[in-house]
């Protein structure tokens, strides 16, 4: 038996070729991930993306920024008019000065835009979960009103010491009326005989 398996062994040794490119490529393993394949463009993570954005556009829509963006400019003209002009970088009609400020205003407008889009999201988010807890809270109050209601209808069919008090009153009155007439209550006293559990 022990030749025969060493037989097998060989011959299967035998059909693997050496340098097949398909004995050769590690075959994928199904219970691990893949590893991550490079990427030609940068990744970024939106949500760093969009709270960067929601900084920028709190900052953009302050006072301080207008008044630091008010500032620049002042100084901008000053300088470029003052100045002698070998110090001059922007001349009289302010090109670059006008550059600058469609630029911003091109990066600002998306930006505020992006924020408003993720307070939209949070807005709705929200509003979600209030409707959910409003429904919740209304299902509540509506399932204490039914208990209410059946502890209302169950006590009005409980009774009462006031309705019991009455009650006994009623009946003791009724004994003593019957005692005054010469009318046994009990029928067993009125025979003679006695009950059997008396014994």
């Amino acid at each position: 038996m022990a030749p025969e398996r060493e037989t097998a062994r060989e011959i299967v040794r035998e059909r693997i070729p050496v340098g097949a490119t398909a004995a050769t490529r590690p075959r994928p393993r199904l219970d691990q991930p893949r590893a991550p394949r490079r990427r030609i463009l940068p990744e970024w993570d939106p949500e760093a993306f969009g709270r960067l954005s929601e900084r920028i556009a709190r900052f953009i829509g302050t006072g301080r920024f207008l008044v630091w963006m008010t500032v620049v400019i002042i100084v901008w003209v000053l300088w470029n008019v003052s100045v002698p002009s070998g110090l001059r970088f922007d001349e009289y009609p302010f090109i670059f000065l006008t550059l600058a400020l469609s630029l911003q205003a091109s990066y600002a407008a998306p930006l505020i835009l992006l924020a408003q889009n993720r307070q939209d999201d949070r807005a709705r988010v929200d509003l979600e979960q209030d409707r959910k807890q409003n429904e919740r809270s209304i299902a509540d109050t509506e399932y204490l009103t039914r208990e209410i209601a059946a502890l209302r209808i169950g006590l009005g069919e409980v009774a009462t010491r006031d309705w019991i008090r009455s009650e006994l009153q009623d009946l003791v009155k009724e004994l003593q009326d019957g005692h005054h007439d010469g009318h046994r209550v009990f029928p067993a006293e009125r025979s003679g005989v006695r009950d059997v559990d008396d014994r």
